[in-house]
C-alpha cells in the first residue's frame, strides 16, 4: 500500500492477530531516511539497527541520516541519490538496512507471518530490497503491477548465499543488447544460506497466472485483483475507452475467471473490495485461501498515513462526499491509479498553483538506451523540456502526477521546498466510501483489530 501506509507498526498488528501482515517495500530507502531525520523519536529504527549483521553499515546510514532532535520543521530533507543500475554503495547499504529494519520490527515480539509488497514497475532498488526483507526473515513476498516472473529465481539465489541479477525493462534497446541490476551478497560479507520466502504475484487475469505458473518455476499462489482494488489497476484488456468522468471502463473480460484459477492448483486470494463481513466466506466457498484487504488498513489507527488525512477521509466518508477517480494518466507506470478527491492534495483543483515539475526521488523513471549505447534514465513526470531531450514524447508527460513525492507527503514525510511543499496524493480503493462503518459510536478512529473483526464476521 503506497510508501510507508502498510508500514511495520500495521503490518505487527495484523499478524499477531493471526493473519499475514505486509509491509509496503516501495521507497523504503527514502522512508527510513527521512525517519532518521525526524528523530526517531520513539527509537525503534535504532533498536532495528542493533540488530543487523553488519554494525558498520548501521553507522554509515545514522551518520548520513540521523539528526538527533529531529530537523527543523521547515529544513527540508536531505535527498538520496537516485538509484541506478549501478548505485552507490552506500545508497545500496542504506536499502538493504532499510528493508531489514521494516521488516525485523514486523516481525518483533511475536510468532505471526509478514510478507513484503514491491512494484515490479520499479526495479532499480529491488534486489537490495529484497535480500534485507530476506536477512530479516521475511515469510512472504508479494510483486505485482507488471510481470514478475524474475522474483523466484532471486530469491533462490539470495536463499542460497548466491549472487542474483534482474534484467532491466529498458525502452529503445538495440540490437539484443541487455542491462542488468547485480547484487551480490559476498560484497557484503554475507553469503550464508537464509530462508526462501513464499512469493505470490499479483495478476489481474488468467491468462498471466497460467504464464508465470507454466513458465516460473517458484511460484507459490496468486492474488487475484479486481479493477476495484486501490492503488495501481491492470489496464482494461482490449482497446481503452474512457468513461464521461475520464475513467477507464472496465468490462466482463477484466473479471478474473476464478474457474481457471481454481484449475491452476495454486492457492489464491481474492482482492479488490473483499473488506465487507461475509466477503471472506464467500472467497473460501470460491475457492480462495482467503482475501487480500488494503482500504480498510489504510486508515486505520496503525497505517502510517498522516492523522490529518485519515481523519479527513473518515469525516468525508460519514458525510457521504468520498471521490475515488481512476486516473489513466497520473501514474508515470502508465497503469491507471485510483486517486482520492480531497482538499489540500494533488486532486484539489482549487488551489492557486500546481506543483513544478521535478525529478528527485526517481522511483518509477524509465530505463532507456541512449544514442551511444548506455543506459539513461526519465520520467514522464519529470520537466517536458527534460524529457524530450532525452528521446520522450511530449504527449507522454500530459496529466502525469509525481507520484513519489505525493505518496511521501501522505505518510508525513513530504518534502519541503523554499516555494512550495510538496501536496499528498491518497491513493485508496473504491471501498473508501464506506468507511465510517468501522467506527464505534463515540469513536473517531478505528484499529486493525476492528477491521479484522469486521472481516471475520458474517453478512447482515
Amino acid at each position: 500500500m503506497g510508501a510507508g501506509v502498510s508500514g511495520w507498526k500495521l503490518a505487527r498488528a495484523v499478524a499477531r492477530l493471526g493473519h499475514l501482515g505486509v509491509v509496503s517495500g516501495t521507497a523504503l530507502d527514502a522512508v527510513i531516511a527521512r525517519r532518521l531525520q525526524l528523530g526517531d523519536p520513539s527509537g525503534d529504527l535504532r533498536r532495528a539497527f542493533e540488530s543487523f549483521p553488519l554494525p558498520d553499515v548501521a553507522r554509515h546510514v545514522l551518520s548520513d541520516y540521523f539528526v538527533a532532535g529531529g530537523k527543523s520543521p521547515d529544513a527540508p530533507f536531505r535527498n538520496l541519490p537516485l538509484f541506478s543500475a549501478k548505485p552507490p554503495r552506500r545508497l545500496v547499504e542504506l536499502t538493504v538496512l532499510a528493508s531489514f529494519a521494516e521488516v525485523f520490527l514486523a516481525k518483533e515480539g511475536h510468532g505471526g507471518l509478514v510478507g513484503i509488497n514491491l512494484l515490479e514497475k520499479i526495479q532499480l532498488p529491488a534486489l537490495p530490497t529484497l535480500f534485507g526483507a530476506m536477512l530479516a526473515g521475511v515469510d512472504y513476498v508479494l510483486v505485482g503491477a507488471g510481470i514478475p516472473r524474475a522474483i523466484p529465481a532471486i530469491l533462490n539465489a539470495f536463499a542460497r548465499g548466491q549472487a542474483a541479477r534482474l534484467r532491466l525493462d529498458v525502452e529503445g534497446e538495440g540490437a539484443g543488447k541487455e542491462f542488468f541490476c547485480d547484487f551480490d551478497p559476498q560484497d557484503f560479507g554475507l553469503a550464508g544460506a537464509l530462508v526462501r520466502p513464499r512469493f505470490l504475484a499479483i495478476v489481474s487475469s488468467v491468462a498471466l497466472a497460467t504464464a508465470l505458473a507454466r513458465k516460473t518455476e517458484g511460484v507459490d499462489g496468486f492474488v487475484v485483483e479486481s479493477p476495484t482494488a486501490g492503488g495501481h489497476n491492470a489496464p482494461p484488456r482490449g482497446l481503452l475507452t474512457l468513461s464521461e468522468k475520464g475513467e477507464p471502463i472496465y468490462g466482463e473480460r477484466d473479471l478474473p475467471d476464478l474457474e481457471k484459477f481454481r484449475r491452476l492448483g495454486f492457492p489464491f486470494w481474492l482482492a479488490g473490495s473483499y473488506g465487507w463481513p461475509g466477503k471472506l466466506a464467500e472467497a473460501l466457498r470460491l475457492g480462495a485461501a482467503g482475501v487480500q484487504v488494503g482500504t480498510p488498513f489504510a486508515f486505520c489507527e496503525e497505517s502510517g498515513i498522516d492523522p490529518l488525512w485519515k481523519h479527513r477521509m473518515l469525516e468525508m466518508s460519514r458525510a457521504g462526499t468520498v471521490e475515488v477517480f481512476t486516473d489513466p494518466v497520473a501514474s508515470p507506470t502508465g497503469f491507471p491509479l485510483k486517486i482520492a478527491k480531497m482538499r489540500g492534495t494533488i486532486s484539489d483543483t482549487s488551489l492557486p498553483s500546481q506543483r513544478t515539475r521535478g525529478c528527485d526521488l526517481g522511483y518509477l523513471r524509465h530505463a532507456y538506451q541512449k544514442a551511444d549505447g548506455s543506459i539513461g534514465y526519465r520520467c514522464p513526470s519529470e520537466p517536458e523540456e527534460s524529457y524530450v531531450r532525452k528521446g520522450g514524447s511530449a504527449d507522454d508527460t500530459i496529466g502525469r502526477q509525481c507520484v513519489c513525492n505525493g505518496l511521501l507527503a501522505t505518510i508525513g514525510l513530504g518534502q519541503i521546498r523554499e516555494h512550495e511543499s510538496e501536496r499528498p496524493l491518497v491513493t485508496t480503493g473504491e471501498d473508501a466510501r464506506h468507511l465510517a462503518r468501522f467506527l464505534r459510536p463515540g469513536r473517531e478512529s478505528y484499529s486493525a483489530a476492528d477491521v479484522i473483526a469486521h472481516l471475520e464476521s458474517v453478512a447482515d
